[in-house]
């Protein structure tokens, strides 16, 4: 299975990649086109199609590319902004109703395995958040008096499923961990037995319409549609939620013990990053699963640094015979603490979205297909106000940065450079890259393997930021709105629909 990066996760070496049909039926048209063959699109895609709606579903690369064969698979009733924070911002009866919903989607996700019978290790847990310091006790203990408030199930326990030093702890009873691309390969086969049609390696390129009908426009042809849903992470193109979203990357490795003295449930410090853990069985191997060292997209210069760092810690406290996978991956932070989903803000009513999950796009990917598929069949959601992305109000000259954005002007100047200058100017390796200056210009160079030197415009195609490089997953990554691209500046994820400018080195010219 392929993913977005060149880290291979556990998730991907340990499925098989699901087989698409190429093109939609002779009607080109359906009622509901998904965009995206994450996990939120195709448990959306499946609650409408058993519904009796047609549905189709588009994904610019294949099934799980993206996050969701990066996550470390955690299911919980409690979130990275603690019931503290929601009740805070919005209110103790939201803050219930955002633990309702996180019990929803776990019981989805239940309710999904058991009716297709799907083969994906889904295990309930106990989830335990400890505290290491006086300061984190006190955090902790009011996170117990409002997730108790919130409708939680939650104790105080006196011991945690990890050998490391704690002051206190609490205990969310009836947590879940699961195999995350086996569940999705086999929720899409019955999805595709329902009628519902998955067209890979397709991207959407635009998209036009209002309620009476809408038109979307991919790499396969022209499809029409009723309702048009972005389960992409982050939606396309310009909008109100690319600034209400920051990109984050997070890590995580997957490891091998001497002792077998594997935790029996999930784990979370309370550091800003955080430390989690937990344990998966796949084809009888153990293994220790264990994320954080999370920083924003391109802010990080030496991404495999983060690894290292990683496993340092996890060397103090674990017995590790060996590190057998380690990846990472990107979430979007939503600004205000919780995700946006529902109606896309300055659009009409037919076209919805879900995004902002933070790092519990597990969960909130089955809050986002019950929620969705609500204000589809019914109009309404119980869950729509609390998640509504049109909470955010349009900032005044909003419009016309977009306008001005939407199509980005290639800036690159410069002279007619030779390629002895260039590796001069890098003094690369082969497998690194950097960006350099020229007389005022910017230029992205990336060696490959053979020694042979690539160039390329930094301007990323989606809002004008300039690209960092990510050693550890080889890609260069936005820091704006954490669009990502290979190394040659192919689109790897969104929001960008257009890959970098390659620059061919002869061609430069001080009239570009």
């Amino acid at each position: 299975m392929k993913r977005d990066g060149a880290l291979e996760s556990l998730w991907q070496d340990t499925v098989k990649e699901f087989s698409a049909q190429s093109t939609i039926n002779d009607t080109k048209r359906c009622d509901v086109l998904i965009v995206g063959g994450g996990i939120t699109g195709v448990a959306t895609g499946i609650q409408l199609q058993k519904q009796g709606k047609q549905c189709a579903i588009v994904e610019a690369h294949t099934l799980c590319f993206g996050t969701t064969g990066g996550t470390t698979a955690h299911l919980n009733t409690f979130f990275d902004t603690t019931y503290p924070e929601i009740e805070s911002k919005f209110g103790e009866s939201n803050a219930q109703l955002a633990c309702k919903a996180a019990k929803a989607a776990l019981a989805l996700v239940k309710q999904n395995v058991d009716d297709y019978s799907i083969d994906c290790q889904l295990q309930s847990k106990e989830g335990y958040l400890y505290s290491q310091d006086e300061k984190q006790t006190e955090e902790l203990d009011e996170i117990f008096s409002a997730s108790v408030r919130a409708g939680a199930e939650i104790s105080y326990s006196a011991t945690i499923p990890v050998d490391i030093p704690f002051e206190k702890a609490v205990v969310y009873h009836n947590q879940a961990q699961f195999h995350p691309t086996r569940y999705v390969m086999s929720l899409a086969k019955e999805f595709t037995k329902m009628g519902g049609q998955i067209l890979e390696n397709c991207r959407l390129t635009n998209y036009s319409g209002d309620e009476q009908g809408l038109e979307i426009e991919t790499e396969k042809g022209i499809i029409h549609a009723d309702f048009l849903v972005f389960a992409t992470h982050i939606p396309p193109g310009i909008n109100l939620l690319h600034f209400r979203c920051a990109p984050y990357r997070s890590y995580a490795v997957a490891a091998q013990l001497n002792d077998n003295n594997y935790p029996d449930g999930l784990a979370y410090d309370m550091y800003d990053p955080y430390h989690y853990y937990r344990t998966q069985e796949v084809d009888g191997i153990k293994y220790l699963i264990a994320g954080g060292e999370d920083h924003k997209t391109a802010h990080e210069e030496n991404t495999d640094a983060c690894f290292n760092r990683l496993e340092a810690y996890l060397n103090k406290y674990f017995n590790i015979k060996e590190f057998t996978y380690r990846w990472s991956s990107q979430y979007f932070e939503p600004a205000d603490g919780l995700a946006y989903i529902g109606k896309l803000p300055g659009h009409s009513d037919n076209i919805l979205v879900a995004t902002g999950y933070g790092g519990n796009g597990m969960t909130y990917s089955h809050i986002a297909a019950l929620t969705l598929s609500d204000l589809i069949l019914k109009g309404e959601s119980e869950y729509a106000s609390l998640y509504d992305p049109g909470r955010i109000k349009i900032a005044a000259g909003f419009t016309n940065f977009v306008k001005e954005n939407v199509d980005v002007i290639e800036e690159f100047i410069g002279k007619r450079l030779g390629k002895e200058k260039l590796e001069e100017l890098a003094d690369l390796a082969p497998g690194e890259a950097k960006v350099v200056k020229y007389e005022g210009s910017s230029i992205a160079l990336y060696k490959d393997d053979h020694g042979v030197l690539h160039a390329i415009n930094p301007v990323c195609t989606h809002a004008k930021c300039i690209v960092g490089w990510n050693s550890a997953e080889k890609s260069w990554d936005c820091p704006c709105h954490g669009a990502r691209y290979t190394p040659e500046g192919e689109v790897l994820t969104g929001p960008a629909s257009k890959g970098l400018e390659s620059i061919k080195l002869e061609e430069i010219t001080a009239d570009h």
